[in-house]
């Protein structure tokens, strides 16, 4: 019994070291095919602009393609859902926004995800400040004379958002709140086609983050009235920030970052978080980013985890206070 005892100890230990080795090479061998990053806003959106910026280079760290995926809709939440729902095996990625965490979870308890819980947080590739633009030929071309047209006329003028529930719906009302202002909201399938009305004079006003309406701006397409920033920007210097003009809580900036499905294998974490690391070490994609007027961030998983958290508790408090469900 002794010997037979030993025997199978043995062969208990050898089966194990075979399971870890084998669990270790699975893991160094990730990834062995391209990898799908699902962008849940239309194409040409801010998010997919971080997205294509950092795409080609976290491909190379992985030695696998990295291949970006528009799935708009539903402010954000059909792409999202489809990320949460995936296999936790690192070949299906999304990219989370403060729309798909935050605003549009605070105004729907019906979303088919929670956004705490169903995703593995990797990294926050980036903050971007959003922007309050007009068309040239709105009558109102700074804020305070915004203000005054939106008051003289309550609910005459519309605003464009990526959606209802992004983070440009929550914040305006929140602005409009704050100031007394009566808007009402044109939602889109992304960023992209709000700024084209705009930009078309469709609707008069837009709030957007700004990698996406700086074109337009520098253009003289859209005229920017406010940013939410932590300070002016190098690429719009006379436009105020909202903390300038005494709104510090719409003062907010939006994040991009990357996610997988819960239960996502730690080794994966690590191999995504390098590989995005590394891509934004690169001169030519800190550029990309930074021209846009965004900070890049590139934290650790549990630091974008607690910023998840924080911004999740700030929307459902804005969306407690005006009353915002969804349609």
């Amino acid at each position: 019994m002794p010997a037979y005892s030993s025997r199978r100890g043995a062969f208990s230990l050898l089966c194990g070291l075979i399971f870890a080795s084998g669990a270790a090479t699975a893991a160094e061998a990730f990834p062995v095919r391209s990898v799908r990053l699902i962008v849940p806003f239309a194409a040409g959106g801010t998010t997919d602009i971080v997205a294509r910026a950092i795409a080609p280079r976290v491909g190379e760290a992985l030695g696998q393609p990295l291949v970006v995926d528009n799935k708009g809709g539903g402010g954000g939440s059909i792409g999202a859902h489809e990320a949460s729902r995936a296999q936790p095996d690192g070949y299906t990625l999304g990219v989370a926004t403060v729309s798909t965490t935050a605003a549009n979870p605070a105004i729907n308890a019906r979303l088919p995800y929670n956004p705490l819980t169903d995703f593995t947080p990797i990294i926050n590739i980036a903050a971007t400040p959003n922007v309050l633009a007009v068309h040239p030929g709105f009558k109102a071309q700074t804020f305070a004379a915004f203000v005054d047209e939106v008051k003289k006329n309550p609910r005459m003028h519309a605003y464009g958002t990526a959606g209802t529930g992004s983070i440009g719906h929550m914040l305006t009302e929140l602005m409009a709140s704050r100031v007394g202002l009566a808007l009402t909201h044109v939602p889109y399938r992304g960023s992209s086609p709000a700024l084209n009305d705009a930009v078309a004079g469709q609707i008069p006003i837009v709030f957007d983050n700004l990698p996406s309406a700086l074109p337009f701006i520098k253009a003289g397409r859209l005229v920017a009235l406010a940013v939410a920033a932590p300070e002016r920007l190098p690429q719009l210097p006379q436009v105020p920030t909202f903390r300038e003009l005494g709104l510090e809580e719409v003062n907010r900036s939006a994040f991009y970052g990357i996610v997988g499905p819960k239960n996502l294998p730690p080794e994966v974490v690590a191999r995504v978080h390098a590989a995005v690391q590394r891509a934004l070490a690169t001169p030519e994609v800190r550029r990309q980013i930074e021209d846009t007027g965004s900070r890049v961030i590139g934290n650790r998983p549990e630091e974008f985890a607690r910023e998840i958290a924080v911004e999740n508790a700030v929307y459902r408090k804005i969306a407690t206070e005006r009353r915002i469900v969804a349609d």
